[in-house]
C-alpha cells in the first residue's frame, strides 16, 4: 500500500469523529492534528507541559494548533514532584506516559470526546518502547498503526505538503542515563547545552546526552558542527557546564525509521529489542494460534518466540511478508 492509500486511511478512521489526541507538535500527531482538521467532526490537542520539554515546545504547539483552527488544551503536570519518575529506572517510558495519559484521558472524557488517540505509528513497535502498554491499557486508538504508516513515510508526507511540525519533541529526561536520578540541575544543564549547539549551528535536531561527567552530543547533520572551528567552541562551552569531557557521536540522528525484513526464499527472521509477554499476546491473537508453549506460539507463516524472535515461513512475497509481519507486531504484548 502507497503512501496515499494509508493516508486515505487515516482520514476514513477520523471521519465525522469527535478526536482527542495527545498533542506533541512532532510529526506523528501533527499528521493527525491536521488530517482530524479538516475530516474529523471536532477536534481537541491536549498537551501536556512536564516541565522537561525542549524551549519553544509550547509555543509551538500553540502555533501548529491555532494555524489548523484546533482547540488546544495544555495540562501543566510537574514531574520534578513524582519520586518514582526521578528515580529514572529503565521503565521510565512506562512510567511517563502513565502519568500524561491519565489526564489527557480524563480531560478527553470531561469534554464528550469519544476518540480518543495518540500518534505511535508503526516503527515504534519495532523500539524499545514500553509505553506502547499504556496506550492499550487506556485503550487509546492509534490510527497510524492501523494506517501501518512508518516514520519515513510521515515526515515524506508532512514535507511534501508543507505542514510545520516540531524536529524535537523528545522529553530531555531521556538524556540521562537510566538508574541515574533525574534532578532540575542536570535538565538545565542538558537544556542549556542543547540551546547553545542550535543557537550556533544550523542543525534542526540536538540531543546532548548526560554519563555524569562526559556529555554526548547528537545532531542531525555533523558537518555543521566541525566546519568553522565550531566543535571547539561548543566543547569549551559544554566544559564550561561542568562536564569533563565532550564527544560527538557520528551518527547522525535520522528521524526516517521504517520497517525492513532481511527476507530470502519467503521466509525471515526479526529480533525485537524486548521479550514478549507471552501470554498477553496469546490473549490478543486467540483462535489464530496453531501452537503454543511457554517459550513459542505458532500462527499462520509466523513462529514467535519470548525471547523476541519472530521468524516467518512461506511468503509468496517480500510485501506478504511485510504485511503480516506487521500485523503480528500489533499483536505482541511485551514485557517491561
Amino acid at each position: 500500500m502507497n503512501i496515499e492509500n494509508k493516508i486515505n486511511t487515516v482520514k476514513e478512521i477520523l471521519k465525522d469523529k469527535k478526536v482527542a489526541i495527545g498533542f506533541s507538535g512532532g510529526s506523528d500527531s501533527t499528521l493527525i492534528i491536521y488530517l482530524a482538521s479538516l475530516f474529523a467532526k471536532d477536534t481537541l490537542a491536549i498537551t501536556i507541559d512536564n516541565h522537561l520539554m525542549p524551549t519553544g515546545f509550547i509555543e509551538h504547539t500553540k502555533r501548529v494548533t491555532d494555524l489548523y483552527n484546533v482547540r488546544h488544551e495544555i495540562i501543566d503536570i510537574d514531574f520534578y514532584k513524582d519520586d518514582d519518575f526521578l528515580e529514572n529506572s529503565p521503565k521510565r517510558c512506562y512510567t511517563c506516559r502513565n502519568l500524561m495519559y491519565s489526564e489527557i484521558k480524563k480531560l478527553a472524557v470531561e469534554n464528550g470526546f469519544d476518540y480518543i488517540c495518540d500518534g505511535n505509528n508503526i516503527s515504534d513497535l519495532i523500539d524499545d518502547r514500553p509505553g506502547i502498554l499504556i496506550t492499550y491499557a487506556n485503550n487509546f486508538k492509534t490510527p497510524l498503526i492501523e494506517a501501518r504508516l512508518n516514520s519515513k513515510e510521515i515526515h515524506e508526507y508532512l514535507d511534501k505538503n508543507n505542514i510545520p511540525y516540531s524536529k524535537s519533541t523528545t522529553c530531555l529526561a531521556t538524556r540521562i542515563k537510566t538508574d541515574t536520578p533525574i534532578t532540575k540541575e542536570k535538565i538545565d544543564t542538558i537544556s542549556y547545552c542543547e540551546d547553545y549547539i542550535l543557537s550556533n549551528t544550523n542543525c534542526e535536531i540536538v540531543k546532548v546526552r548526560d554519563f555524569g561527567k562526559v556529555s554526548m552530543c547528537e545532531v542531525d547533520n555533523i558537518i555543521e558542527v566541525l566546519q568553522d572551528n565550531k566543535f571547539k567552541q561548543i566543547n569549551d562551552e559544554l566544559k564550561k557546564q561542568g562536564y569533563k569531557k565532550v564527544s560527538l557521536n557520528l551518527s547522525e540522528i535520522k528521524n526516517t525509521d521504517e520497517i525492513i525484513l532481511d527476507c530470502k526464499n519467503g521466509s525471515f527472521s526479526y529480533n525485537l529489542p524486548f521479550t514478549i509477554n507471552m501470554e498477553n499476546t496469546k490473549k490478543q491473537l486467540k483462535n489464530e494460534i496453531l501452537n503454543k508453549t511457554n517459550k513459542k506460539i505458532e500462527i499462520e507463516n509466523i513462529d514467535i518466540y519470548d525471547t523476541s524472535l519472530i521468524k516467518g515461513n512461506n511468503f509468496k512475497n517480500y510485501e506478504d511478508a511485510l504485511n503480516r509481519f506487521m500485523y503480528v507486531l500489533t499483536k505482541i504484548r511485551r514485557n517491561i
